[in-house]
Formats: C-alpha cells, structure tokens, sequence
C-alpha cells in the first residue's frame, strides 16, 4: 500500500495535478486516499444522487483507526475521542430526516444504530461536554466551579481597586497568564499585599496571584479534580459499551468514510463547476471541451483518441506536452470519479488499470546513468505491465533520432500487443513516418500560426506537424543572421520536405473545415426532415381523430334511426338502413398495436436475468427450464425473448401434467463477499431450486459484518410470497433460517 500511494503521488505531481488534489482534499472531513474501494459504477451512482440535494458539511473528525484498536484491546477513550464517535453517530442522524432518493435512501436507512449507542449520542452537548442536566451530581459541580470563578474575578477586582494596591498596579485589568486569573504590578508590591508571582512581563513587571484567593484557588482545583472524575467514570463506561458495540464502529468509521468520499467529490464538483465522467470498458478517449486544471485560462482541448498509440508532432512550445498530460490527466481524474471541466455530453474516458508518465529527464550524476539509458530503465519496467496507458514525452531524448526511432518503433509495436496504449510527443519525423502507414497509430500536428509566428495550442488529427525550430529561435531572441546560416546548414532538401509536410497538413486542416460545413449543412437538413415527419405524424393524428369523430356521428344517427323504426315499423326506412350500412367506409391510416399473444408450452422465455424454455402452464404459474433446472415461477414475471411466433389456429387445448423433478438441491446458500445485486439474485434463484425440490426449511449464511447482507437478505424475504416464516439461528446471527 505504501509503494501504491508512492506511486500515486508521482503520477499526480508528472501531470501537473497536486495543485488540484490539495484543493479537492479541503473538503474532506478528515484525511485519506483520493482512491475509493468497491464497484466504481455504484459509486457513480451514489454522487449522481447526492447531487441532487442539499446536505449539511460534515464535522472535521481525526482518523480513529488508533481509538478502534484501543477499544479492541478494552482500553479507555478520552472524552474528545468519544466524542469523536459521537459526531459521526450524530451526522447520520442528521442524514435520516434528509428527503434522500435511491439508491441513497436504502443506504442510510439500512444504517441501524443500536438503542444503546443512540443513547450515548445523548449524553454530550455540541460543544463536546457531558450534559451537567444529565447527572445531577455533574450539575452541582458545574454551578460551584462557576460560582467559584465569580468569586475569584470579584476578589482580583476589589484588590485592583483597593487604595494600598493602586501605587503598584501596572493597570486594573484581570490578567490570564498560563490559565490562570492575575494582577499585573510593579516592583515593592509586597509591602502591600502578600503575593505569590506566576511570570514576568516583558516590561519587567510581575504577574501575581495574591494569597486572599489562594483558598479559593485550592477550592477550583479540588471542584475540577472531583470532576475529572465524574468525567473517567462516564469515558470508563463508555468505553465499556463501545467494546460491546465494537463491529458496529468499524462500520460505522468506514461508512462515514464512505459518505465522506461522495460528499467532497460533489463539494467540489459545485464549487468549481466541474463534470464527473465514469470510464467507459472501451480502451477510447474522446475529450470535448477539456481544461487542464492547473492551467490558467487554457485553451480548450478537444480530441479523439481512438487507437492504441497517438503520435503528436509539430511546433516546439506548441502545446504537445500539454495535450499528453491533458489525455492521462482526464483518465486520472475519470478512474477516481474526481470531477473537471469538459463538455459532459461528448466526452468519454476509457478505463485502465494503471497510468505511467515518462516525462521527466531520467538522467543522474549521482547514479551514474544517462537520458537515454534512464529512459530504457523506464521502457523496461512496461513489459512487466498490461492494460495501462502511457504518456511518453519526447520520446527520442538522449539519443540518435534515427537509430531511436527504429528501436522505438519495435519496441511501441511489442507493448501495445500487452494491451498498452501510448501518447507519444516527438520533435523528429523519423518515427511519424515509419509508423504513419499503421492502422492503429494516430498522427497529430500541434498547429503554428504563420501570419503572426506563434503557436496556436490547437491540434490536427492525421498529420505530421513541422517543428518550426528555426522561427521559435527568432520569436525568443536568436538574431536572424545566425537563424538564416543556420537554415543553410540545414539544407535546402530538408526544408523543402519540411514545407511539403506543412502544406500537407495545411490542405488536410482546409478539407476537415469544409467536411465540418458540410455535416453542418446536413444536420440542418436532418432537422428540416425530422421537422416535416413530425408534421406528417400530426396531421395523420388530426385525420383518425377526424375519422373517428365521423364513424361516432353515424353510430348515432344509425343508432337513432333503428330506435324509430322499432316505434314505427318501415320497409323503406329498413332499405335505406341497410344502404348507409353498404355505402361506410373508414380507412384508419394509423398502425394499430398488435394484440399481445399469449405464452404457450415450447416458447423461449426470459425470467429475471435468466434465459429458458417454457415447459407448462398451471394457472397463474409456469413451469420453466433454465441451464437443466426446472422453477416454477409466476407467470407475469415471464416475458417473451426472440422474434414474436406467427399467430396460428387454437388447437384442442392438451391437458397439462406437471412433473416435479428433484434435484439435489442444497440446504444452505453462502453470500459472504458478494455485493448487494449479486446476493439478491442468488437467494432469488436458490429459494427457487428449493421450492421446486420440496424443502421445507433452508439456511441463508450472510455473516454479520456491517450488517448490510442481513438487511437485504431480511428486506427480500418479507415481500417473497412462497415464504412461510423466518429467523436468524441462536447463537449465531449470521444465519437466517427460512421455511418454506
């Protein structure tokens, strides 16, 4: 755990995000990991929730991993630790009247509190003290030791203002020096008052406590001793208790915990205007509006990375070191469910197991090691990995270019067959052009503004970008003299190739802007058309109303004429009947639902999460075969999966014959380690198996931890319909016995 959290802190100091951690932990009630334990998509869940409301702050409150193994080992607790405890009882309290929705309220609902400990929460006022109203006893010593100190306050003030003492007194405050009430004074006070001195002024005059408070004084200190004994008898008793309810601590410590994590990640979100974005299983990243947290005012990053290396290119200072950090950044912050600024709607972060940054010049006098070969140190250590993403700044650093990028090459092309993705920053092309015809490597060109000769911190996907060393030289000083031998020396070849490159990516940026204007221009087509189908659909709508309205209109008047002809009989009112009837003709133009078609012996079903075949039907109950196990299930609770069947003509209707086949089933079902969806499916599924085979009583073994599978398995059984009676086992809590 600790190399963990070393290596964490590394990872957040190479990308620039300690700055944004410190902020994000001012919101956490006490110190811990950014890291949270458990299923990450409830988690998601969780803060989702809680966004929603408004919720009190929680107490700042110290670790208290040292207090639980003191009440392990029947030790006592101070009364600040107690209290400690007591806060965290207290703000759960405080959660249950809040208007929580699901998932949370089945959270802190399912959070019982023992009678006992709800009790203690009691004793303490907000301040942390024992309530004096509680122990009558307590009561009176806190009204004598206030009494007390009245009286010592009364006695320094007669003195301060006593003639004999005023040529002395330095001023006729009552001065508190190390707790204690004194008078300030000048030298020879002692010819008129009897004193004992408690310090020294910096100005040379003496703090003192005169002996006619002295008693006093002995009365204060014996009154806070009795005290502090009334108070380790309560932290005695206490901590006896708390031994009792020692397990429901632990939780409760881990529970707070918990909510602490959710609640600072939401603080924060709201404080900052942040978005929370939950890894996706796909190995892509796609950043829509994306800021760096530690840059200011940054410009925008939006970027799709969908293949397993990414090679950036172009400009030096052009922003190829940000957008590498920017990539691992917002995988950081998504892996941690920690909340940044992007467009929520298009962004989507893969999920890995681990981030590695080779940023940083690896070289060491003290060491004895080169650029290069600290890099090879670095690469060696990745093909012990899988399943991670690594961002390599400037990759060829500390060597031959090209020699680099024919081992690099080889060696990229090995790590990504590891299930190991790769940003990559370069300044030279030799690598961009060995691996430029690779389906799986993405080219980006850092853009360069020409017209005014500076860099635009913006990126072009499937190009290979120019360096521009020779104007970065110019823009930060070189004089251009040496700038244009230097150009000579470079060859006039070379800086052909290098225009070539640069009008390459300067024609790919103008294609991509007339692409983006022609979706444009299609989206808005799309809009028009969908526009014209919803006009369509209301007019359809409007001309079956109509229609209907009509056929109702004949109804009647047909209705009518029929009631008068049964008054007065009429051939020729009979005739006309009967042509009105020939001449209707509706023709409804809206599709009609088809009439659902009912589950019959041989269909393919879907039960719950589980796949099977229907096999008879009784009643309201069918009997179905899923992976060789017949259940008997309630029929609502089926549905059809695969292509609806053809209606076909009723046949003579079988009788159905049920047969119970035993299997074997057993009598007991574990869930320990399971987490909540999970333990409810398979006691779903073993009381089936049981009720098929004839049990008549079974054991469900939940263990009694927190207490959290008890509840679940408690809140199931008492809304299960087949479920006679149940009972946790004597003795052992952590099993409840169900008959059937």
């Amino acid at each position: 755990m600790p190399q963990q959290q070393t290596n964490e802190k590394s990872i957040i100091q190479k990308l620039d995000l300690d700055g944004y951690i410190h902020q994000f932990k001012q919101f956490l009630a006490r110190e811990k990991p950014v890291a949270m334990m458990g299923d990450i998509n409830q988690h998601h869940r969780y803060i989702q929730a809680l966004s929603k409301i408004e919720f009190p702050s929680p107490k700042q409150i110290p670790n208290l991993d040292r207090e639980l193994n003191l009440i392990k080992k029947q030790g006592v607790l101070s009364l600040d630790e107690i209290y400690a405890f007591v806060s965290m009882i207290s703000y759960f309290n405080t959660l249950n009247t809040l208007g929580f929705s699901e998932p949370l309220l089945s959270w802190i609902k399912g959070i019982e509190i023992p009678e006992e400990i709800v009790e203690i929460v009691g004793y303490f006022t907000d301040e942390g003290d024992i309530n004096p109203e509680r122990d009558p006893e307590l009561f009176k010593l806190e009204r004598a030791i206030k009494q007390n100190k009245i009286d010592i306050k009364d006695t320094l003030y007669k003195l301060a203002h006593s003639s004999r003492l005023r040529d002395y007194l330095v001023d006729t405050q009552v001065h508190f020096n190390g707790g204690e009430e004194t008078l300030l004074v000048r030298g020879g006070f002692n010819h008129a008052v009897k004193a004992t001195v408690v310090a020294r002024s910096s100005g040379g005059f003496f703090y003192i406590i005169p002996q006619s408070i002295s008693h006093l004084k002995e009365k204060e200190s014996a009154l806070l001793s009795n005290k502090e004994e009334i108070i380790y008898r309560y932290c005695k008793e206490i901590s006896a208790l708390f031994f009792k309810w020692e397990r429901f601590l632990v939780f409760i410590n881990k529970e707070y915990d918990r909510f602490d994590h959710y609640q600072a990640r939401v603080g924060f979100a709201r404080a900052k205007e942040y978005e929370f974005i939950l890894p996706s299983k796909q190995k892509a990243i796609n950043l829509h509006d994306f800021a760096h947290p530690a840059i200011e005012n940054p410009v925008p990053v939006t970027i799709n990375m969908d293949k397993q290396i990414m090679l950036v290119t172009g400009v030096n200072a052009g922003g190829k070191t940000m957008l590498l950090k920017s990539i691992l950044s917002a995988v950081y912050m998504s892996k941690y469910l920690l909340p940044f600024k992007c467009d929520v709607s298009k962004t989507k972060v893969g999920h890995y197991k681990s981030i590695e940054a080779v940023i940083d010049d690896p070289q060491s006098v003290k060491n004895d090691i080169s650029t290069f070969a600290g890099r090879m140190q670095e690469f060696a250590k990745l093909f012990h990995k899988e399943d991670a993403i690594v961002g390599v700044d400037e990759i060829e650093l500390g060597t031959d270019s090209d020699e680099a990028a024919s081992l690099f090459r080889v060696m990229l092309d090995e790590l990504r067959k590891k299930g190991i993705t790769f940003i990559v920053t370069t300044h030279h092309k030799r690598l961009a052009s060995l691996m430029a015809s690779d389906a799986e490597v993405e080219l980006i060109a850092a853009l360069y503004d020409e017209e005014r000769r500076i860099p635009t911190y913006t990126f072009l996907q499937g190009s290979i970008g120019k360096s521009y060393a020779f104007e970065t030289a110019q823009r930060y000083g070189v004089p251009v003299a040496i700038v244009n031998r230097a150009k000579e020396v470079y060859g006039e070849d070379k800086e052909n190739l290098n225009e070539l490159i640069e009008r390459s990516t300067t024609l790919e940026r103008e294609m991509r802007l007339k692409i983006a204007k022609v979706n444009e221009e299609l989206n808005t087509i799309e809009k028009q058309k969908q526009k014209l189908l919803d006009e369509e659909h209301k007019l359809q709508e409007s001309h079956r109303k109509a229609i209907a309205t009509l056929e109702n209109r004949y109804n009647a008047a047909t209705k009518k004429a029929r009631e008068v002809l049964k008054v007065k009989e009429s051939t020729e009112g009979r005739r006309l009947l009967n042509v009105a009837h020939q001449r209707k003709e509706f023709k409804q133009k809206e599709v009609k639902l088809e009439e659902s078609i009912p589950l019959k012996e041989g269909d393919k079903v879907k039960y719950r999460s589980h796949k099977g075949e229907l096999l008879s039907l009784r009643g309201k109950d069918a009997t179905i075969i899923v992976d060789g196990l017949k259940m008997r299930v309630p029929l609502s609770q089926l549905k059809r999966r695969g292509e609806e069947p053809k209606v076909k003509v009723p046949q003579k209707k079988k009788e159905v014959k049920v047969h119970v086949e035993k299997s074997g089933a057993s009598v007991s079902v574990k869930l320990l380690g399971m987490y909540a969806d999970e333990a409810i499916d398979t006691v779903d599924k073993f009381l089936s198996d049981a009720l098929v085979n004839g049990l008549s009583e079974v054991q469900i073994i939940h263990g009694t931890g927190g207490g959290v599978l008890s509840k679940l398995v408690g809140d199931y059984l008492k809304h299960h319909p087949k479920i006679h009676k149940y009972y946790r086992m004597q003795g052992n809590l952590g099993i409840t016995v169900v008959e059937l």
